[in-house]
């Protein structure tokens, strides 16, 4: 997969680490620009967008992205539903990176909840009048 294990010895701890940290290059134009860029552009490299721009979907997300960023509709991103839809459709193949949450187990869960609640109150007056 995309882990690799590597095992340490004591002996690689003892001995000082050749690591050389190399300084930042205030030249750098992704370098901590957040997420949109000096001159208007979207920083793909930003920690903000969580990988989603390089993961299975990140084109997708892209056009999708983008067009929302560049909108210029009355209600922002609305010329961007075949983007987004492409995006939700791509995303949907991978559940594992892209787990969501099904609209209907929450409302069963919620409503299982709300049944509960009238019961365990009902079941605590038989065992007060049981006394």
């Amino acid at each position: 997969g995309k882990d690799r294990i590597i095992f340490a010895t004591k002996e690689d701890h003892e001995t000082p680490s050749s690591a050389e940290l190399v300084a930042d290059d205030p030249d750098d134009p992704y370098e901590e620009q957040g997420l949109i860029l000096p001159n208007g552009d979207i920083n793909w490299n930003c920690p903000c967008l969580g990988g989603m721009a390089s993961g299975p979907c990140g084109e997708q997300f892209k056009s999708a992205f983008s067009c929302f960023h560049y909108s210029t509709e009355e209600i922002k991103g609305s010329d961007c539903v075949d983007q987004f839809r492409a995006m939700q459709e791509c995303m949907q193949k991978y559940p594992d990176l892209y787990p969501q949450e099904d609209e209907n187990e929450e409302k069963e869960k919620t409503s299982k909840d709300l049944e509960a609640t009238p019961m365990e109150a009902s079941a605590a007056k038989e065992e007060t009048g049981s006394s």
